[in-house]
């Protein structure tokens, strides 16, 4: 796959309305050609501890940030007419589907890749096949792991290597 949009959500809490950052990395003819990251106000907005201790995030860092339609105005031309590929693309799809219903937006019904299941194949006798390990099983090494630019940065040169 030469033409792509890697996204990566982190969320607040449990609810997958609650995206509090994303990333996105746009890939054109097999290169990194733009990028795009922001932090979201999230719905319902509250932090769990589970959620903060992994991405770092907490309801300081968003109470000025823009709500998700006003961000995803921002995305929604660099993503236009690619494919959306995640790391585990249940978790990721699952958001963004469920924030488009949230703020009554009309879903575009985006294809989705998923670079977990492709690891499963490409790497089969992987220790695991977390974003960090894939990422380094594909000759890149994830600094600032939960960070949602980064996590789509690995993503994408993940699935220049394997999808």
């Amino acid at each position: 796959m030469k033409d792509f949009a890697a996204i990566d959500f982190e969320t607040a809490n449990s609810e997958r309305t609650s995206v509090c950052s994303v990333g996105v990395v746009v890939v054109r003819n097999g290169e990194i050609v733009d990028s795009f990251y922001s932090l979201i106000q999230p719905e319902p907005n509250y932090y769990t501890y589970f959620c903060s201790r992994v991405h770092g995030l907490c309801r300081e860092d968003t109470d000025s940030a823009p709500v998700f339609p006003k961000v995803w105005a921002q995305i929604a031309p660099l993503i236009e007419g690619l494919p959306l590929v995640a790391h585990n693309k249940s978790f990721d799809e699952g958001c963004l589907k469920a924030v488009f219903r949230c703020y009554c937006m009309d879903y575009p019904d985006y294809t989705f890749y998923d670079t977990l299941w492709a690891s499963r194949r490409a790497f089969p006798k992987a220790e695991n096949h977390q974003l960090h390990t894939v990422a380094a099983l594909c000759g890149y090494r994830l600094e600032n792991h939960h960070h949602a630019l980064a996590d789509a940065e690995a993503c994408a040169w993940i699935a220049m290597k394997i999808l």
